[in-house]
């Protein structure tokens, strides 16, 4: 299913880091009348967070949206790297790698657009979703096969945990025999 070289590149990553709309929604804005902001969430995407980081995998996000409704999200997973309202991504990346005192080759990072291209250029991992734009396709090392909100997150949360052996046990305890 994945390539070599992307199982290779998956064997050392340490943190996965994550761009919010597009990625872990839909990428659409939903406002009611009153002006609350509502957004979705794709439950399998999360319950692979929750697996990774049981693998000892840290997980983050960078965005340049701030809402409530993403603090309320990562505050659910557990997500200890939280970053809203940064539009300029790349400043806030380096800080990050300077105090966890990883290496870019350490990195697996998810993006949609754009403004996600000087991190998604830094990583040893980059990913897009499959409607990522096309500008960002052209420069990742895998492009999912599902789409922002839809499932991008929890294939790539899987690619980490086979490439580094830790998918078996979670498979294991699911699929354990009732007592």
């Amino acid at each position: 299913m994945f390539s070599e070289e992307l199982v290779n590149r998956a064997k050392n990553i340490k943190l996965l880091l994550l761009d919010v709309d597009g990625v872990l929604t839909n990428n659409y804005l939903y406002y009611s009348d009153d002006g609350q902001e509502h957004k979705s969430f794709y439950t399998r995407d999360g319950h692979g967070m929750v697996m990774l980081q049981k693998s000892g995998v840290d997980i983050g996000i960078i965005t340049g949206r701030k809402s409530q409704l993403v603090s309320n999200r990562m505050r659910d997973l557990k997500v200890k790297h939280v970053y809203q309202g940064v539009p300029d991504k790349l400043p806030t990346f380096l800080q990050l790698m300077g105090e966890l005192q990883i290496d870019f080759s350490e990195v697996a990072y998810i993006g949609d657009d754009i403004l996600d291209l000087p991190i998604l250029a830094r990583v040893g991992l980059s990913a897009t979703p499959a409607d990522g734009d096309p500008e960002v396709k052209q420069r990742v090392n895998h492009i999912s096969a599902f789409k922002g909100g839809q499932g991008c997150v929890r294939e790539m949360c899987e690619l980490i945990m086979k490439a580094q052996g830790s998918w078996q046990k979670h498979m294991d305890f699911y699929l354990r025999e009732n007592l």
